[in-house]
C-alpha cells in the first residue's frame, strides 16, 4: 500500500488521535486529513500529475500537510534546506524544474527566489516576513484551508516518482535523489517490521523532514497512526528534554551530535524521561563509549542504524538484545534488504574481508536527477554501491570501517580516517572529532584531525598526540590537531569535511 493510501486509513481509522504536537498547537488526524484535502483542491487546479512540487519551511504540520497534499494531487514533493541561501535555493528549483513552491511566509531568502524563479504559483504560510516583489503573486495558506475540499485523487503507481531528496552535501554538492512510491513505501514498512512503533507512541522529532533520516521518521509514525512531536533546533537541548517529559515521549531518534549534545550540556537525570521506551541512532558512527553513557542514564532500548538516502533511508539496523555483543557494528540488513560486499572486480567478498558495501531491495533509489552517469556508476546490475568500506562477520553483522572517498593518500599508505577518530574520540575530554587529509607537497596528503573540546587546549592537543603515537603505527599519527568551537555540519548532522 502507498504511503497515501496508508495516510487515508490512518485518518479514517485514527480520527480523533493526535497527530502532530507543535509547543501549544495539538493537531488531530481527522484535522490534518482535513488539510491535506483542502491543499489537494488547490494544487489539482495549478499542478498536473508528476509536477514538482517544493516545500521551504521548518518541520511543522504544514509540512506534514504539504507532503501528503502534493501526492493526493498527483504531485512530486521536493523538500528544500532552509538553511539555504536564495541563490542555492534557485538553482536547485532550477535543477528539479519545480513548477510550484509552497513555503513559510518569514524565510528571509523568499525575496531573491521569487525575483529570480520562475514558478506558477507560490503558496506562503504564515503573515509575517519580508517584503516580497511586487509583481509576483502568491496565494495563502489560510485562504487555501475552507475545511470544504472534496479532492479528486490522482492514480499513481508504485513506480511513480513520489520524491526528490537532495542529499546533504558532505562533498560539496547535494544531488537529486529520485524516489518511487514503491521505494517509501518499502522502506517504511520494512522499518516498521524491525521498530516497535505503536500507534498510541509519541516520537521526539528534531531532524528535518527534508532530509532521509527525518523523511522516514515522518512517515513511519504517521503510518503507525503515532504521533510527533516537533522540535525545530536543539540549540537548547535543556528545553528538548523538557518538552520530552512533558509531552510523555516515547522515543527519541537523533544522529551522534544530537547525543551528545544531550550528555555534554544537560542533566538526564533532572527530568522524568520514564515514559521513553526506545531511541534510534543513524547519521553516522557513534563513540562505541557514549553509547554506553547513554545507555547508563537512559533506561529505553537503543537502536543503532545505518542507511542512506540513496535507499530511502534505512539498510541495517542492530537489533538492541545484540548491541552490547556487536557494539560497533552497523548491525543487519533490515527486512526486504540484501547487503553484500563487493571488491574493486564487483565480486563478492569472504566473510570478514573488506570490499565495498552493497545493497539491493525495493527500497533502492531510481537514481539521481539528469545524472545518468552518476547513476550508472552508483547503481551496477541491482545493486546500489555506498562508497563504504565495510565487511560482514560470521553473523551477518556489517562493520563499517570508512568512506572510499574520505581515504587519505599519504606518501604510499591509504589511511582510514575513521580508526583514528574513533581512538581520539575515546580521549577523555573530546567532544567531538574529525580526521582529514590536508595538501603536503612531499607527502601528497598528512592527517589533520579537528577536536571540539571544553578542556584545555594544550593539554588536550598533548595527551591525544601522545595516545596516537602510542597505540598507532606511526604514518597514522595526526600532524596537527586544529581545535574547533564546532565542526560544520548538515541540517541531518553529518560532518562536512571538505569545510575543515
Amino acid at each position: 500500500m502507498l504511503l497515501i493510501d496508508q495516510f487515508k486509513s490512518v485518518v479514517r481509522d485514527r480520527a480523533d488521535a493526535p497527530a502532530v504536537i507543535l509547543g501549544q498547537t495539538h493537531v488531530t488526524y481527522a484535522e490534518l486529513g482535513s488539510a491535506v484535502a483542502d491543499l489537494s483542491v488547490y494544487l489539482s487546479g495549478v499542478i498536473s500529475k508528476g509536477d514538482r512540487v517544493a516545500v521551504l519551511m521548518d518541520n511543522s504540520p504544514e509540512y506534514i500537510v504539504s507532503v501528503y497534499g502534493i501526492w493526493l494531487a498527483g504531485g512530486v514533493v521536493v523538500g528544500l534546506n532552509t538553511a539555504l541561501k536564495a541563490q542555492n535555493l534557485s538553482a536547485l528549483l532550477a535543477h528539479c524544474e519545480a513548477t510550484s513552491l509552497i513555503a513559510a511566509r518569514g524565510n528571509r531568502e523568499l525575496p531573491g527566489i521569487l525575483q529570480n524563479t520562475q514558478l506558477a504559483s507560490v503558496l506562503l504560510t504564515g503573515d509575517k516576513g519580508p517584503r516580497l516583489p511586487e509583481n509576483i503573486k502568491t496565494d495563502t495558506w489560510a485562504d487555501v484551508m475552507t475545511g470544504k475540499g472534496k479532492p479528486e485523487a490522482v492514480a499513481c503507481s508504485g513506480n511513480d516518482l513520489a520524491a526528490i531528496i537532495y542529499t546533504s552535501g558532505t562533498t560539496g554538492h547535494p544531488k537529486g535523489v529520485m524516489l518511487s512510491h514503491l521505494n517509501l513505501a518499502a522502506n517504511i514498512g520494512s522499518i516498521r517490521e524491525y521498530l516497535p512503533i505503536q500507534q498510541d507512541d509519541r516520537i521526539m522529532c528534531v531532524l528535518p523532514f527534508f532530509y532521509s533520516y527525518g523523511n522516514s521518521l515522518l512517515h513511519s509514525h504517521i503510518a503507525a497512526g503515532a504521533c510527533l512531536i516537533l522540535e525545530n533546533s536543539l540549540m537548547y537541548p535543556h528545553k528538548v528534554l523538557e518538552s520530552m517529559a512533558f509531552n510523555k515521549a516515547t522515543s527519541f531518534s537523533g544522529v551522534p551530535s544530537s547525543f551528545y549534545l544531550f550528555l555534554s550540556r544537560t542533566d538526564l537525570s533532572s527530568v522524568d524521561l520514564s515514559a521513553l521506551r526506545y531511541c534510534t541512532q543513524a547519521g553516522g558512527a557513534m563513540d562505541k563509549a557514549k553509547i554506553k553513557l547513554w545507555r547508563e542514564q537512559v533506561k529505553a532500548e537503543f537502536f543503532v542504524m545505518y542507511g542512506q538516502t540513496e535507499a530511502s533511508a534505512r539498510l541495517t539496523y542492530v537489533p538492541p538484545s545484540m548491541l552490547d555483543q556487536k557494539l560497533g557494528s552497523a548491525g543487519i540488513g533490515i527486512p526486504g534488504v540484501e547487503l553484500q560486499i563487493q571488491n574493486a572486480q564487483g565480486q563478492p567478498c569472504s566473510t570478514g574481508e573488506q570490499g565495498e558495501v552493497c545493497a539491493r531491495g525495493d527500497n533502492i533509489m531510481q537514481g539521481y536527477l539528469k545524472d545518468q552517469a552518476e547513476t550508472q556508476a552508483t547503481i551496477k546490475n541491482g545493486w546500489l554501491h555506498t562508497g563504504d568500506l565495510g565487511y560482514l562477520d560470521g553473523d551477518g553483522f556489517l562493520f563499517l570501517v570508512g568512506r572510499s572517498k574520505e581515504m587519505i593518500k599519504s606518501g604510499a599508505h591509504r589511511i582510514n580516517p575513521r580508526e583514528i577518530e574513533e581512538l581520539i574520540a575515546s580521549v577523555e575530554g573530546v567532544d567531538e572529532v574529525a580526521v582529514a587529509g590536508v595538501d603536503d607537497e612531499i607527502m601528497g596528503q598528512v592527517i589533520q584531525a579537528y577536536v571540539v573540546t571544553h578542556d584545555d587546549q594544550t593539554e588536550m592537543k598533548r595527551n591525544i598526540l601522545r595516545f596516537c603515537k602510542q597505540t598507532l603505527a606511526t604514518y597514522k599519527v595526526p600532524k596537527n590537531v586544529v581545535f574547533r568551537s564546532e565542526l560544520p555540519k548538515t541540517a541531518s548532522g553529518k560532518i562536512r569535511k571538505h569545510l575543515l
